[in-house]
């Protein structure tokens, strides 16, 4: 059976500043996270993704050539490293990365990146839609404030939680950074 492949989705330098969506990002220390998942994945020679937001938007901070647009450098790809720009929340829409992982016959995903409630959740959903076995790494995820149409206020914290809740179990195991790596060791 082949290992599993480590998906870094969206870790890019807009998504983390609170101003990006006008709120506040719980998580601080997501992108850390990744860069420890990523670290053990090249230590094994194991597979590993990477998908970028290329807005369309001229007004976005993720449009390419923007400094915002950048890979975090927690998690920057190395040369050999495939990395999949997408134009819609799913990884998977408009990108060669399902025929890919399937060309390499990759069964298992590790997902963490960025936003939790966004382009986390639907390319998880997805994934598990295509038949891929799931694994969401909890703490290396964030989401940021959210207002109903009502104008309720929800904290980031909260759009999280309430997120992997619903990722939970049916899409993914949702699990933390520690767990993940004694788990894969």
């Amino acid at each position: 059976m082949n290992p599993p492949a480590l998906l870094l989705i969206d870790i890019q330098n807009a998504l983390t500043e609170t101003g990006f969506y006008g709120t506040e990002r719980n998580n601080p220390d997501a992108e850390e996270h990744a860069g420890e998942l990523l670290s053990f994945f090249r230590t094994k020679g194991w597979p590993i993704y990477h998908v970028r937001h290329d807005s369309t938007n001229p007004e976005s901070p993720l449009v390419p050539g923007k400094p915002g647009h950048e890979i975090n450098a927690h998690v920057a790809p190395n040369e050999g490293e495939p990395v999949f720009s997408k134009t819609v929340n799913s990884g998977f829409i408009g990108t060669a990365l399902e025929a890919t992982l399937k060309a390499a016959g990759i069964t298992q995903l590790v997902i963490a990146g960025l936003t939790t409630e966004h382009c986390i959740s639907t390319t998880t959903r997805m994934a598990a839609n295509l038949g891929f076995e799931n694994i969401l790494v909890s703490d290396a995820t964030a989401a940021f404030d959210k207002t109903d149409p009502n104008g309720k206020h929800y904290p980031a914290s909260l759009v999280h939680e309430i997120s992997l809740a619903t990722l939970r179990d049916e899409f993914a195991e949702v699990l933390d950074t520690q767990l993940v790596l004694e788990r894969l060791a």
